[in-house]
């Protein structure tokens, strides 16, 4: 028997067990403290515009798994993109203005916090992409798969949208790599301070 081998699963397991605990030690008190803040955000988003508080999307997880991530709606309703491998920008004319301040701030991102809570993401993670991009990272940089999505990452904290699509999924895989509860720690302290920049928010800033 392979001692080393079962060594290395056991810490694997071990591991994976503890960032299971961390995600739910912030993500349930999170949901019960921000849940006046979150129907604030969602009756502002009611009374803006017409259509659902939250955005509902299929994206890709762990292994490439499909769920569906949960976001508050910045955008107008039922308004197309403007072509099929459309990248947001600042400018778009479909984000409404709570969208504009939500999106700043990323208040958008709160609601997936329940999706930390089902299990289809983990705080600290690469950003799922929309399906096109999934597609185009998964040949490329398969590495970032092998850990689930997160609400933050080192990407966001690194470099956030001021290098190119590709130097961003170098920081994704940089970080599957390198995954420790240690580097989700980091992570997590270094976020608020990219989250007060606001700024490099979308790719063209």
């Amino acid at each position: 028997m392979d001692s080393s081998g079962s060594s290395e699963r056991s810490r694997s397991t071990v591991g994976a067990f503890g960032k299971r605990l961390l995600d739910l030690a912030i993500a349930v008190p999170a949901c019960i403290l921000l849940a006046p803040l979150l129907l604030v955000i969602a009756l502002a988003i009611k009374s803006e515009s017409r259509g659902p508080a939250l955005f509902l999307q299929e994206r890709r997880g762990r292994r490439m798994r499909p769920f569906t991530m949960m976001k508050f709606r910045s955008l107008r309703h039922d308004k197309p993109d403007p072509h099929e491998r459309y990248e947001m920008v600042a400018g778009d004319p479909r984000i409404t203005r709570v969208g504009t301040f939500i999106r700043r701030t990323s208040l958008d991102e709160l609601p997936q916090l329940l999706n930390v809570v089902g299990g289809s993401m983990s705080i600290v993670g690469p950003r799922p992409l929309v399906e096109w991009e999934s597609q185009d990272a998964f040949l490329t940089h398969a590495e970032r798969y092998e850990v689930k999505p997160g609400i933050t990452g080192l990407s966001q904290v690194a470099v956030r949208n001021s290098v190119d699509f590709q130097k961003r999924l170098d920081k994704d895989v940089e970080y599957a790599r390198r995954w420790s509860l240690g580097l989700d720690l980091k992570i997590l302290f270094r976020t608020p301070f990219a989250l007060i920049k606001m700024d490099v928010i979308y790719p063209d800033s």
